[in-house]
């Protein structure tokens, strides 16, 4: 097995392809598909105070956690533990955050091939007129269009970071991110013109509390941690790729922003248009692919503004898709000792192989489940409630009681240039509210809280 030359590593060629690519990677379906309908099943305002307040005491203190970690060992995930902690079995996290991002990007390259599909059919007009409901069954549950698209989307990806961490990934999301933001504007400006427009945006930032229930906090709590790409070692990777002059506390702090106020922005756009055209919000994952076509197909230029919605959600899903494939890429890469492209060709095509079972199982595979899940159904399961809240565990649970705070303070601080005045308060939430939070979390999400009544 050759060895890689740590030496010559690739790293991020300015601050903003750092805020570019890691924002991007947090700015996902989870901000502009899932946040707005979690938001409208759970009483608009009250929810966001909540979401907020967790990523604040949550989301922020994992993220500086990864970055600080991961330049710190200048590592991918797996070796960053082995180089840190030696001859400990903490490099079983590596394994798992490198197994959660393959599972992911399984599914997930499904759902974003779903959207793709929807652009031509946007451009064209197709959409118009017909039974939305209907029109997106008939999508998922076809079996080659579907498998089609996601090799679509898994062929860009590979393309946009098959060139690395400063000619690929860096650069094309310093292209990508811009785009995103200007179609947000666009999308904004027309949905908060409709009439009606502002019970919307009263739904969204005045808060109800009477309808957020202890289920929709620990929801809130859940999303926060997810939607910033947390314990998948996604951040982790990024950070390994971060230069030393680099301010990490200003870093996490602004990817924290970006990511909360793109979600925000996306309930500007959904929530104006979804109460003008008197429409249910809280119309749970459909709102996307069911309840958003009808509204843009009842205003005045409603290809146009689709089309463009599409798009955004698109280059949304790709800015994340690339950061899932780059954490197993460095890991195969750098441990195997083998060229970029030979590792990025090997992961894709075993992804590919996932990625089938997981686009039938709304169609020919749609009879196969594994305790009542389809195949698509476990590998989100697995993810999302297990891997990510045990990945998380785990960096809070290293940092906090095993390799102490002290010992990566050099690297928060950039060797003292930076003061990290909240070192005392972030040490508490690292060591006590994050391991529980995440506890709680775990519990929640796998439904061990509800069949105890606790919820």
């Amino acid at each position: 097995m050759a060895k890689f030359d740590f030496s010559k590593r690739d790293s991020f060629g300015s601050k903003i392809g750092v805020i570019a690519a890691a924002a991007g990677s947090a700015i996902g379906l989870g901000n502009i598909w899932k946040f707005p309908y979690i938001t409208g099943e759970n009483g608009g305002g009250a929810f966001l105070l909540v979401y907020l307040a967790c990523i604040a005491l949550i989301g922020l203190p994992i993220m500086l956690a990864e970055f600080s970690l991961g330049r710190k060992a200048n590592r991918n995930v797996f070796g960053a533990f082995k180089k840190l902690a030696p001859n400990t079995g903490w490099y079983w996290s590596g394994v798992l955050f490198n197994t959660a991002a393959f599972t992911i990007m399984s599914y997930y390259a499904v759902v974003a091939g779903w959207i793709f599909a929807y652009i031509p059919r946007s451009i064209s007009g197709a959409l118009s007129g017909q039974n939305f409901n209907e029109a997106f069954s008939n999508l998922n549950s076809s079996t080659v269009e579907p498998l089609i698209w996601s090799f679509v989307v898994l062929g860009l990806t590979i393309f946009f970071i098959h060139s690395g961490i400063k000619k690929g990934i860096e650069k094309y999301t310093k292209i990508l991110m811009p785009i995103l933001l200007v179609l947000m504007i666009i999308l904004m400006i027309r949905s908060v013109t409709l009439p009606g427009a502002m019970e919307g945006i009263d739904f969204l930032f005045a808060p109800n509390f009477s309808a957020l229930t202890p289920g929709g906090v620990l929801e809130a709590l859940g999303h926060a941690f997810f939607s910033l790409s947390l314990g998948m070692g996604v951040m982790m990777t990024y950070g390994s790729y971060i230069q030393k002059q680099e301010n990490l506390q200003t870093t996490s702090l602004q990817v924290v922003i970006a990511d909360t106020a793109i979600a925000l922005m996306a309930g500007v756009i959904i929530f104006p248009a979804v109460f003008a055209y008197d429409l249910e919000p809280s119309s749970g994952p459909g709102l996307i692919f069911i309840t958003l076509p009808g509204v843009f197909n009842a205003m005045q230029g409603g290809i146009i503004f689709q089309t463009l919605f599409f798009i955004l959600i698109g280059i949304a899903a790709l800015t994340s898709t690339m950061s899932l494939v780059e954490v197993v890429a460095s890991s195969v890469t750098e441990q195997l000792g083998i060229s970029r492209n030979k590792g990025i060709l090997m992961i894709a095509g075993l992804m590919a192989l996932l990625i089938i079972p997981n686009s039938l199982s709304y169609g020919a595979m749609s009879d196969v489940t594994l305790f009542g899940h389809t195949v698509f159904g476990v590998f989100d399961f697995l993810a999302s409630n297990i891997f990510l809240p045990v990945g998380g565990l785990m960096i809070a649970l290293f940092l906090g009681w095993f390799y102490k705070l002290k010992n990566i303070r050099s690297e928060i601080t950039n060797e003292g240039k930076y003061r990290f005045r909240l070192a005392g308060v972030y040490n508490y939430l690292i060591k006590y509210i994050a391991p529980v939070a995440i506890v709680i979390i775990l519990l929640y999400a796998t439904g061990i809280l509800s069949k105890l009544g606790w919820v």
